[in-house]
């Protein structure tokens, strides 16, 4: 099977860069487009009213520093990409809205083997929730 279009999911930390170079050497052999998509949590669903804080301005921060940051994985790698996505939210459901909307048929993402990823792995929400073809990369800890 050949993929015409590949979505890597990215936390921007450097295990990042890993993804990134294992996904735009599959998407140069199968000679597919390359997108990235960061999702920040969004902390508005997590607010108990204990203090003030100005989520607006957080939120934005937050973004435009992710922003940043995976504009500098973009550089790094000698691959066009053909979407960036930067947004907040809930993972699962973003990502599904991005496969739909750039018609992605493999999505990539990384897999620590950690004991929090046992509790809370966000690989496994997405294999639940994925419409696609996955590909699961084990990072090392």
């Amino acid at each position: 099977m050949t993929y015409k279009h590949i979505l890597v999911a990215v936390d921007l930390s450097e295990d990042s860069t890993i993804l990134i170079k294992k996904a735009s050497k599959l998407a140069q052999a199968c000679n597919a487009q390359l997108s990235l998509i960061h999702i920040d949590v969004n902390f508005t669903d997590m607010y108990t009213g204990f203090m003030e804080i100005n989520f607006a301005e957080t939120q934005n921060a937050m973004l435009e520093s992710a922003q940043k940051k995976i504009k500098t994985l973009v550089e790094e790698i000698d691959f066009p990409i053909t979407e960036t996505i930067v947004s907040s939210g809930d993972l699962c459901n973003e990502i599904s809205h991005s496969i739909e909307t750039l018609h992605v048929d493999l999505v990539i993402c990384g897999h620590h083997k950690d004991f929090w990823s046992k509790l809370l792995s966000t690989s496994r929400q997405l294999i639940n929730n994925a419409a696609v073809d996955m590909l699961i990369v084990p990072l090392e800890d």
